[in-house]
């Protein structure tokens, strides 16, 4: 039996080969751990993810060689051992017994007293080895050093607030489905049931719960009264502005929550829902299901035109392929996965997306282009670049009170208590050719 430390090394150590992520490799940890600990299996990943940067300075410190590459566990141990020194309330001689133990449970029994020497060093010297990383930006905002230097170059003004927002714990928010029940009473369900929540500013079926509770807590979930969803992502339906009769196409579409809420606030339209993925495409199964609404699924490539029948589309939402940047704090693994070179390769598929999905467009209709990036290679720069290679493509403005107004599209960054980073711009196809 694998005690949890070293369940939560098994989940970390793969994202240190850039493997998966930690959604995919904690539910295989989870599996493995008695329910009760279950809660502190989660703490423990995502707080060593959260904090993976300031982590592996720490064990850099410490460290006399680098440990090999190739012993992953024994790395992913460590930074789970530092972290509960360095985070959490465990007593340390418990957090390091457990976890010098859990090196015997995964046979790594050699590292055993690398790791106790280590881990215990650092418990005595605490104070005086953080106060001699102070000077290091990489421990002071906890991301990686490419990722401070991009966003100090692209936001001079608000790079600081970013990271502070990307290290904190996002909140829970909800979308109400607005063919069964209004936010409104909703909100009254809520408060009945003692959860404490108040409505969005910005998305008018949007509710932040004030403390997260399990999904199966909130009144007619299982009904399909109300999804989980952040408030930047349900502002895309009011972009789309589906009219009755439109049929519409919904590209890159997993796990479905834009999909779900664009048929619930327009449920005469028509949807083609396209996605890479088979088994991300289930999820947007398992969603429209509990929902009871209705959407064709393609499992296609978004670059290419195979799966397309020749029949135009009045309106286009690309929910483009990016570096999530924009959901750090919901998804800290991105301080592990992502790299700096990946954001070109990412900017060249979404403009590979754009062009392909363009020709699938009738003239005079709406394509809405939106990612969870906080970067503008991926955002208003694409789309600079888009406009200037595509003289059917008209920018047309957001008029909306949220985001940061851009030359093109409009840019939404990390909120306490609030909405997640996202870029939304909105494209019109000449109504004649140019």
């Amino acid at each position: 039996m694998i005690n949890v430390r070293g369940l939560a090394a098994l989940a970390i150590a793969p994202l240190l080969e850039d493997k998966g992520s930690l959604k995919q490799t904690l539910t295989e940890s989870l599996l493995r751990c008695d329910d009760k600990d279950r809660g502190l299996l989660r703490q423990l990943c995502y707080g060593t993810a959260r904090n993976y940067p300031k982590l592996q300075l720490i064990a850099d410190t410490l460290l006399e060689r680098p440990i090999r590459k190739s012993d992953t566990h024994i790395r992913a141990l460590l930074l789970v051992g530092l972290y509960q020194l360095l985070e959490m309330r465990i007593p340390a001689h418990a957090a390091i017994s457990e976890t010098v133990e859990a090196t015997h449970q995964l046979e790594a029994a050699r590292a055993s007293g690398l790791l106790n020497a280590i881990l215990r060093r650092f418990s005595r010297e605490k104070d005086q080895i953080i106060e001699s990383l102070y000077d290091e930006q990489v421990f002071l905002f906890n991301h990686p050093n490419w990722f401070i230097e991009k966003l100090k170059h692209n936001w001079p003004e608000f790079w600081q607030e970013i990271l502070i927002q990307n290290n904190s714990q996002a909140p829970m928010t909800i979308r109400v489905n607005q063919l069964h029940v209004s936010r409104e009473t909703y909100l009254s369900r809520l408060e009945s049931a003692g959860i404490s929540a108040v409505p969005c500013a910005y998305s008018t079926q949007g509710i932040t719960l004030n403390s997260a509770v399990d999904v199966h807590e909130l009144p007619g979930f299982a009904e399909g009264d109300v999804s989980v969803q952040d408030e930047a992502a349900q502002l895309s339906s009011s972009l789309l502005a589906a009219q009755e009769g439109d049929k519409i196409l919904d590209a890159c579409a997993a796990p479905g929550g834009k999909l779900c809420h664009l048929l619930e606030s327009s449920p005469n339209i028509s949807v083609d829902a396209l996605e890479i993925s088979p088994k991300r495409a289930d999820r947007i199964n398992e969603n429209i299901e509990r929902l009871k609404l209705n959407a064709r699924i393609i499992i296609a490539d978004a670059t290419s035109t195979e799966w397309w029948d020749q029949k135009e589309y009045d309106k286009i939402l690309v929910d483009a392929p990016c570096s999530a940047t924009g959901v750090i704090r919901r998804n800290p693994d991105i301080k592990i996965l992502r790299k700096a070179e990946e954001i070109h390769q990412l900017s060249s598929l979404q403009l590979k997306i754009l062009n392909n999905l363009w020709r699938m467009l009738k003239r005079g209709g709406t394509l809405v282009y939106a990612t969870c990036s906080i970067f503008p290679q991926e955002n208003e720069r694409l789309i600079e670049r888009f406009i200037k290679e595509n003289s059917d493509a008209i920018h047309i403005p957001i008029d909306a009170s949220w985001g940061l107004e851009r030359p093109f599209g409009k840019q939404l960054f990390p909120q306490p208590n609030g909405h997640d980073g996202f870029f939304y711009a909105t494209l019109k196809k000449a109504t004649d050719p140019i």
